[in-house]
């Protein structure tokens, strides 16, 4: 529980992602679990970089999403413990968001989750700290999960993606400007680099047109 104390504190360029094969429900345990998996990046090479693009768009906050659209770098630093920094960069900017354990697993799951929770209460106002605890309430109920495949340069491996909906039935929604009906889907895999293809926030638009908001985190692919 490590990773979820952590949060308290603080298409794909892939591929397609297929079509499911199996849609299951997950217990409440294994939801977490799946969600933050230890040791995914015990056999990554240290000398390697891992790059991820977060593009975020918002109807309510325009500006908010062009300024949080951009790059994430996880790479590692040698120490005790060793340690597993995450840093943004947009263009020529580049800022640090933090060093975490590299033992425990890879954080670009606490940085969705943090930044997701940032853009709501940014976007439709409320309490962060509401917000939070309900995201993290969802983190460890029994979820959806989907086998699928991936596809990782020029392979297909299998993956699961895992859907939350954190405000399902909120008694607050009518305040939520929409975000109630937000999902968060994260895919993973084994055979994928870090764990996490990738992790996906959309609220749907209440008549079908464009999300309300949407922020993508997607790996990509070594060149």
């Amino acid at each position: 529980m490590r990773l979820l104390m952590a949060i308290c504190a603080a298409t794909l360029l892939l591929g397609g992602v297929g079509t499911a094969q199996e849609t299951t429900m997950t217990e409440a345990e294994e939801t977490y679990d799946l969600l933050f998996r230890t040791g995914t990046l015990d056999d990554l090479p240290r000398g390697e970089t891992l790059v991820y693009d977060r593009v975020v768009e918002s109807a309510l906050a325009p500006d908010a999403a062009e300024r949080n659209t951009g790059r994430i770098e996880l790479t590692f630093e040698a120490g005790e413990p060793e340690a597993a920094q995450l840093r943004f960069l947009q263009g020529d900017r580049f800022k640090g968001i933090g060093d975490f354990p590299a033992s425990v697993g890879n954080p670009i799951i606490m940085y969705f989750v943090e930044t997701v929770v940032r853009d709501m209460a940014e976007a439709a106002g409320g309490s962060s700290f509401y917000i939070r605890n309900r995201v993290k309430a969802a983190l460890v109920e029994p979820a959806e999960i989907e086998m699928r495949e991936v596809s990782v340069g020029d392979e297909t491996v299998a993956a699961r993606t895992v859907t939350l909906l954190p405000f399902e039935g909120d008694p607050n929604a009518e305040k939520m400007q929409g975000f109630d009906r937000m999902e968060l889907t994260v895919t993973m895999s084994e055979d994928v680099p870090g764990w996490y293809a990738s992790l996906d926030a959309t609220v749907p638009a209440a008549d079908g047109d464009a999300p309300v908001y949407s922020s993508t985190i997607t790996l990509e692919p070594d060149e």
